[in-house]
Order: structure tokens, then sequence, then C-alpha cells
């Protein structure tokens, strides 16, 4: 059985949804991948209380106590919640409550664009959803898509650092599909592009030279003085003071993200002694490792779940507040 849940945020005039299931249909394979990996191979093992119902499947040969992480998906700038349905499906099998959000296209192109946090608000919301609901207890995992899931991300780090309500949430990991990526402007370019395929071609192209206009002004010429009051993303994301484990998924053959730009992130990362692991699919287009190989990209989320359910407590807790 499948129950839908569905919240209006009335500003952005986004859907969130929750998604709660215990059975999907099966998932396939196609093709093999290079991997480098940087993940310690023994981890604790603990038995903690299911957070599923007794009749969950256990589908990975489990035991049936482990307490599943309630899992985060922030999607990619323009992708629909049937997009995500298929990420989704992925934990909605092995008996997770999964969260599904896309922030919307125009705070992610312009708004963060032109140093305006408008997506903190919208962090926060996502935030106290977990208290709306009473499962702020859970362990969470992450599953953050491109540079407009990373966005929205970079502010619940924050969150979790800054506010009080919020510190004693427990993140046991993320997964990064396609990000982070650092200033392509052609990269963007393309993504918004593909977002306004359907749109009239005029507004199109109104809409695709303000974007240029608008990032080669903050962020080529006035990067210094955008700098002031507002952090780049990336740059944010380098220096994190969150420490539990991080998986990226991305590919060389991308053209939104660069590939140079995920494994410079992976070293940042590597560098703060954060458990890191990193696949480069190789020939995969961007946010389509999933569609190019199933079976892998799912074994490799799954696997990498187990492990942070069970990896040490002080490797996965919130990062104290500063007094």
């Amino acid at each position: 059985m499948v129950a839908v849940i569905t919240t209006r945020e009335v500003a952005a005039a986004q859907a969130l949804w929750v998604a709660i299931t215990s059975r999907v249909g099966p998932l396939h394979q196609k093709g093999q991948c290079r991997q480098t990996t940087a993940l310690a191979k023994d981890q604790a093992k603990k038995s903690r209380p299911a957070c599923v119902s007794e009749n969950s499947p256990d589908q990975d040969g489990k035991e049936a106590g482990t307490r599943l992480p309630l899992v985060i998906l922030l999607g990619w700038g323009g992708c629909t919640d049937k997009n995500l349905a298929k990420y989704s499906a992925i934990y909605h099998k092995r008996g997770c409550i999964v969260i599904r959000y896309t922030a919307p296209w125009h705070m992610v192109f312009f708004s963060e664009t032109l140093g305006i946090p408008s997506l903190r608000v919208l962090a926060q919301k996502l935030l106290e959803l977990l208290f709306d609901y009473e499962v702020e207890k859970e362990p969470l995992l992450f599953h953050v898509f491109s540079n407009a899931g990373v966005m929205l991300y970079r502010y619940v780090l924050e969150l979790l650092q800054t506010h009080r309500r919020f510190c004693h949430l427990r993140v046991v990991g993320t997964i990064f599909d396609s990000g982070p990526g650092d200033s392509n402007l052609l990269g963007a370019l393309r993504a918004l592009a593909v977002i306004l395929e359907h749109r009239p071609a005029a507004l199109r192209l109104l809409l695709l030279v303000a974007f240029a206009l608008v990032a080669f002004l903050f962020h080529i010429l006035l990067a210094p003085l955008t700098a002031l009051f507002h952090t780049h993303f990336y740059d944010r994301l380098l220096d994190a003071a969150s420490r539990w484990p991080e998986l990226y998924l991305y590919s060389r053959a991308d053209e939104v993200v660069l590939a140079r730009d995920v494994e410079r992130m992976v070293k940042a990362r590597l560098a703060h002694r954060v458990l890191v692991r990193s696949v480069d699919f190789v020939s995969s287009a961007h946010v389509s490792h999933l569609r190019d190989y199933p079976t892998y990209y799912t074994t490799l989320c799954i696997n990498f779940m187990h492990s942070c359910v069970h990896c040490p407590p002080h490797l996965t807790s919130a990062p104290e507040i500063n007094a």
C-alpha cells in the first residue's frame, strides 16, 4: 500500500511530497562503471530498533531490526515529482520513508545567482516538516541532485549548525548525484534551456540572455564584491562542518557539471577527514546514471545507506552549535 501526503509551499507555489510505501517493482541492470573509493571497509555494526513495520521487506538480507533512515531527495532544476519517484523507489523497496522535494527553478537560477538566500526559507520549512510528521528522531539520509539540489542542501547544513531546533537532527550520510559543480556558465545555460524548452521561443531567449548577463556580472566581473555578502554554494561545501559519510556519483561525460569540479570537492572533503566514496560512470549524461546503469546505481545507494546506518555515531552526528 502507498500513502502520499502533499504539502503546498504557498510562497514558492511548489509541492512537497512525502511518500511512504513498503513495496515497488524490480530494477534492471545495464553496463559497467569505473569507481574509486576512500570509504572505510570495516565499519562498526549496531542493532537498532526498527523504524518500519514488521511486514517491510528485507530485500538485502539485513536484520529486520535495522533502523533504516528517512531519505530526503532534493531534485535537480526543472525535474518533476515523477522523475524523483524513480529514485525514491530505490528506498521504498527497502521500507524507508522518503521525502521528495524540488526547489523552484527561478529561485535556483536567479535568486541564488543574485545572492538572494531565498532557498534558506524552503530549507527551514523542509526540516520543520520532520517535526510536523513526528519523524525528527529518525536517522536522515540526503540524496542530492545536481547544483539545484546542492543549493538547497547548503542551507540545510547551515540550519543544522545554527538553528537550535534542528541541531539534534541526526544525518547519517549524503549522496550527491551529478554535483556539485563550480560556476560552469555554459553548463548552467544548457540546464536552463532544457527547463525552458516548452516555453515560447521569445520568452526562452529572453530568460537565457537575462540569466547569462546576471551570472556573468555577479560571478565574474563583480565576484569579489558578491563574495562579501554571499558565499557561493560550492565554496561553502568545500569547508562544510559536516563529517558524516558522502557518496559522489558523477560522470566525465556530464556537460552540465564538470567531472573535475566533483573530483576537487572529493579531495577537499577527504582533506577534512570525511569518509568519501566517488564513482565515475564515465559515459552517462547529467542525472542519467540511474537510467543507464539501474542495478549498479541502486546497489551503490543501498550499500551506502546500510554502511551509514551502521557507522559509528561520532561520524554521523550533527555539528555542535557555536556558543
